[in-house]
């Protein structure tokens, strides 16, 4: 994944200090390094770099098989007040660390091992971002956390949101965090519809003092223009760009229903835009124009919005869904895919680890690794390894996994999280989640 790319053949990955050192061949490697301490024998696997998550929700993990109350949710408004508005205000402090530990198990087990999370529970909004920092540890893997501020609980929530996301913010760029580097902070805003000028700005304030990126939703609806349209008298980029949210530093989830200005507006801004296909098929809230946005040199990388952390899932959805929703079979590509999974998502990555190479296996970049059992049975080469990845690779065939040098998984088998444990806590946990869910 580097650039160009390349296939090394027959290879072999020198680790040290959490870094790849070096990449040699297999025949070379005992003797230009006869004093290596300890070797795994990948035994004819494809190396690939760990997958990076641009944008998801550790919160939402219970409401896989949650019967929600009353009759369907026939939009996505409703859908927020029937479910997930109601999750998120069920959600104690350990349903926030069960949630987000089942979260990571899954991650481990696909292959990603960075993501970056934007968490709400708003009766449970003090510590929660250092109970998921926890977690994230423990587990291993690498992830940048925000906490998911918004008016729609009361400008008191709204003030207890900011104070979390600075607080947590402060701890993590302290010298002395109880947190290992691989963990990162940013500012979480819900979304335009959500927040009032007076919350937006101080967001906007404090991210600004403490120089990390604002994560927030933008025009995953129709309602969210309109609403900003309506009540502010301008278009949902516009309003972010006049409030000073809108630079380099600006993450912005989904950007569905945005228009042609405001794509410029966007690129003039530098601002990274995460695309989540599968959530918005089963949300049912349109296609972003992400062929116009790339076209338009705006960085776009893919997160999943709660969903499964089988990121090669997600590119193979984003790759259909846009030919489905154009009529065209040349839409999209693989190989457009492949570069918004691997060297966009680095590219939004580096704004949480700066200048440390995410994404790709070269030399001086973190050993956040895979190895995929993948046997091809036609020509696989740097031309067609997009192809390959999107219609014969799959998370569920990553056998190893490792981040910052660490292995985390080896031939299937989690060596830093107890599966077992997990699930029996997070099953107790969402059960007390649920009963709540049902009585608000």
């Amino acid at each position: 994944m580097t650039t160009p790319n390349q296939i090394i053949e027959d290879a072999a990955v020198l680790i040290a200090n959490g870094t790849i050192q070096d990449i040699v061949s297999h025949a070379e490697l005992r003797t230009k390094y006869p004093h290596l301490k300890s070797s795994l024998d990948a035994k004819g696997k494809w190396l690939l770099p760990g997958n990076i998550c641009a944008h998801t929700h550790f919160y939402s993990a219970f409401a896989r098989g949650m019967a929600v109350p009353g009759k369907p949710a026939k939009n996505f408004m409703e859908m927020l007040k029937k479910l997930w508005w109601k999750l998120d205000r069920a959600l104690d402090i350990d349903g926030v660390r069960a949630s987000a530990q089942v979260s990571l198990v899954d991650a481990i087990k696909h292959g990603t091992t960075t993501l970056i999370d934007h968490h709400a529970s708003p009766n449970a909004i003090e510590g929660s971002l250092d109970a998921i920092a926890e977690a994230v540890t423990e587990a291993g893997l690498r992830a940048a956390l925000c906490y998911e501020v918004t008016d729609r609980n009361g400008l008191v929530g709204a003030a207890e949101g900011i104070r979390e996301n600075a607080r947590f913010a402060q701890r993590v760029q302290s010298s002395n965090n109880g947190f290992a580097n691989t963990v990162k902070a940013a500012m979480g805003v819900h979304a335009s519809f959500t927040v009032g000028d007076n919350t937006l700005n101080a967001c906007v304030n404090a991210a600004h003092d403490l120089n990390i990126p604002i994560h927030i939703h933008v025009a995953e609806d129709a309602a969210d223009e309109a609403h900003s349209q309506s009540h502010f008298g301008k278009r949902v980029v516009k309003r972010l760009k006049d409030m000073d949210a809108l630079d380099d530093m600006s993450l912005l989830a989904h950007c569905i229903h945005i228009d042609n200005r405001e794509i410029k507006l966007i690129a003039a801004a530098g601002a990274k835009v995460m695309h989540q296909p599968r959530s918005n098929m089963n949300n049912g809230v349109g296609v972003a124009p992400i062929q116009k946005m790339l076209q338009n040199d705006i960085c776009v990388g893919l997160g999943n919005d709660g969903f499964s952390n089988n990121a090669f899932a997600e590119m193979k959805v984003c790759d259909m869904l846009h030919k489905l929703n154009t009529g065209d079979p040349r839409a999209m590509g693989a190989d457009k895919v492949v570069g918004m999974a691997y060297a966009n998502n680095a590219e939004i990555a580096n704004l949480f680890w700066p200048g440390q190479n995410l994404g790709a296996v070269q030399i001086g970049a973190p050993a956040d690794l895979v190895l995929m059992d993948y046997t091809p049975y036609t020509e696989l080469n740097t031309g067609n390894l997009p192809w390959h990845m999107l219609f014969g690779m799959d998370g569920s065939r990553v056998t190893h996994t490792m981040c910052n040098g660490q292995l985390l998984m080896k031939d299937r088998e989690l060596l830093t999280l107890d599966e077992n444990e997990i699930a029996a806590k997070a099953l107790e946990a969402s059960r007390h989640t649920w009963d709540r869910v049902s009585s608000l």
